[in-house]
């Protein structure tokens, strides 16, 4: 698998672009982190309303047992105690239940910090980079084969702009099926660069087929 061109410009372009996307992700996974940590702050007072109503439900239950021991009168005085324990209780519970709220909260603010601007950037910055790697690693392929020019030349007559193949001959398309070499030679270097690999890579004294 080929990642990177062989034109030093090209690839230092492609080092670049992953760097970048690289740190783009570091950014947004620190950034999603802060939000995560900073949404969590909501549920401190939660947790201590939770925690305060746990312990005043304890210390009411420790009333009521007391009270439940004085004779006569015990048992009914011990009841609001119970209540007001089972009060306790509900507001811990609301507490709690408040905190469960903002932590999930608080993962999914923090998952779409991040997924949302690095799913944007693969999105764009991905696709080339994968047609790049299959085309230069299929090109790759042909070179170490020790494949002619003509594949790639041919290639070039089928893709590149019109303008661009004037440059190399006035009929490109006679040039390559006679078997010029010096056209095939040109040709084939337009998809080499095109596909990220250096048209130096394949020897001048290659003999050339041309179309015949």
């Amino acid at each position: 698998m080929k990642l990177y061109a062989d034109l030093p410009v090209r690839r230092a372009r492609q080092l670049a672009g992953d760097l970048l996307l690289l740190a783009w992700i570091v950014l947004w996974s620190w950034l999603a982190a802060q939000v995560h940590d900073a949404t969590l702050r909501l549920a401190v007072p939660g947790e201590r309303i939770a925690d305060a109503s746990t312990a005043m439900a304890e210390r009411l239950r420790e009333a009521g047992e007391t009270v439940a021991d004085v004779p006569l009168v015990g048992g009914e005085a011990s009841r609001p105690f119970e209540g007001a324990g089972g009060a306790a209780d509900e507001l811990a519970a609301a507490g709690r239940s408040q905190v469960e709220a903002v932590q999930t909260l608080a993962w999914w603010l923090a998952i779409a910090v991040l997924l949302v601007p690095v799913l944007l950037a693969l999105a764009f910055y991905l696709p080339p980079r994968i047609r790049f790697v299959r085309r230069a690693s299929a090109g790759q392929r042909f070179l170490d084969s020790a494949a002619d020019l003509d594949l790639f030349a041919l290639r070039a007559l089928a893709r590149q702009p019109l303008h661009v193949l004037a440059r190399v001959s006035d009929d490109p398309a006679r040039a390559w099926r006679e078997g010029r070499p010096d056209v095939v030679r040109r040709l084939a270097a337009l998809e080499l660069r095109d596909s990220g690999l250096r048209p130096g890579v394949l020897g001048s004294e290659r003999p050339v087929s041309g179309g015949r």
